[in-house]
């Protein structure tokens, strides 16, 4: 009895490592879409402006 007492307490926090581990997963994913959909966000709003953000040559010497 004594080792089905272990078994089920070691599978218990087996199963809490694992959802902690999902959860830090998901909150790292939905941090880098939010940076990514920033990303996109602030570079449709630069595409517009009339000057380029680089020349597309180098400078001749």
């Amino acid at each position: 009895m004594f080792e089905y007492e272990i078994h089920r307490d070691r599978s218990a926090e087996l199963i809490r490592r694992a959802d902690e581990a999902r959860l830090a997963r998901e909150a790292v994913q939905a941090r880098r879409a939010e940076r990514r959909q920033a990303r996109h966000a602030a570079a449709e709003t630069e595409s517009h402006t009339p000057r380029q953000r680089r020349h597309r040559f180098a400078r001749v010497a």
